[in-house]
């Protein structure tokens, strides 16, 4: 079981289960979401993943079509992503995590709009955009 929980302590959860495809995003919506060079995130089954404190004071916001961020509105923490395109499926941030995931980055995305103030110094594949399925 994984725990995570929002800066202010006000939300909590719990994964059971494994996380999948963690990536390291740098696109300018997760770059300006959680005000660092990039996102470290991976997905989760959405029956996996259970509120235990908190779920009222969590609130979404739509950063493009069918992407909807979750967020502490206390806090401002980033705490998950749910997708219209498939709701059986959250993308997790990394940084909310209480526990340690079991699982690293495996390559960085959307490299193409990185910001330009950060150099990328693993050995990380880096791919420009998207590609067609994340691993």
């Amino acid at each position: 079981m994984l725990r995570g929980s929002c800066l202010c302590g006000g939300v909590r959860y719990e994964i059971n289960g494994p996380l999948h495809g963690a990536l390291n995003c740098h696109c300018s919506m997760c770059r300006k979401a959680h005000g660092a060079a990039f996102r470290t995130r991976a997905s989760v089954k959405a029956a996996d993943f259970r509120w235990t404190q908190g779920e009222d004071l969590v609130t979404y916001y739509e950063s493009s079509a069918g992407n909807h961020r979750g967020f502490c509105r206390v806090c401002g923490s980033p705490l998950l992503s749910r997708f219209d395109f498939d709701p059986t499926v959250y993308g997790l941030p990394f940084g909310a995590l209480d526990d340690d995931p079991g699982t690293k980055p495996k390559l960085h995305v959307f490299v193409a709009h990185k910001a330009p103030w950060h150099d990328i110094t693993d050995d990380l594949p880096q791919v420009p955009e998207l590609p067609p399925k994340a691993p």
